[in-house]
């Protein structure tokens, strides 16, 4: 079995913005550099077979390039359930379509996908449940001004992620160019 997802890689020099970030909150576990991507599509656990015809699917996404940006920081859940940090992707209707399509990839495939609405974003940190509401709100507006420089989108990813008690790890199992 393999758990997969598509997804973007960032920039080097963005990456590096996002790691001057990644202190200041006790609680949070920080992404390594090589977890730090946007999401397009999470297709879940899978055997082989059904791997290989995701990553065919895969084939058929048309795109051109597009540029896209990083902007502003949030956090998912709420008080104690709060369970990440992230920084913002400025809204894109390229992105937005992009990842329509790696979710109808999936689809294709015969996956049955989450029925959630697409907001892109960067995991900076995963929090522990102890970690304190009001240092997670320091911490948002504190870098709540986060704004990268665009940067050009010309392929995506098809990886693959192993859960571990030391966090997840990602591999890249195929590159599509746009």
């Amino acid at each position: 079995m393999v758990r997969l997802f598509a997804a973007l890689t960032l920039p080097p020099d963005v990456v590096e913005t996002l790691q001057r970030r990644q202190s200041g909150l006790p609680g949070a576990k920080w992404r390594p550099p090589e977890g730090l991507h946007v999401t397009l599509a999470f297709y879940g656990e899978m055997d082989e077979r059904r791997a290989d015809e995701v990553a065919s699917e895969l084939t058929r996404v048309s795109s051109s390039p597009f540029d896209i940006e990083l902007t502003g920081t949030g956090a998912f859940g709420e008080g104690h359930r709060t369970h990440a940090v992230w920084a913002g992707v400025a809204p894109n209707d390229r992105l937005d379509v992009l990842a329509g399509r790696c979710r109808a990839a999936g689809e294709r495939a015969g996956l049955t996908l989450e029925k959630r609405a697409y907001r892109p974003h960067v995991t900076l940190a995963y929090l522990k449940p102890q970690a304190d509401p009001a240092r997670i709100a320091a911490w948002i507006q504190g870098h709540n001004l986060l704004r990268s420089p665009p940067f050009r989108i010309d392929r995506f990813g098809l990886y693959s992620s192993v859960l571990s008690d030391a966090g997840s790890h990602y591999a890249l199992e195929r590159e599509y160019l746009l």
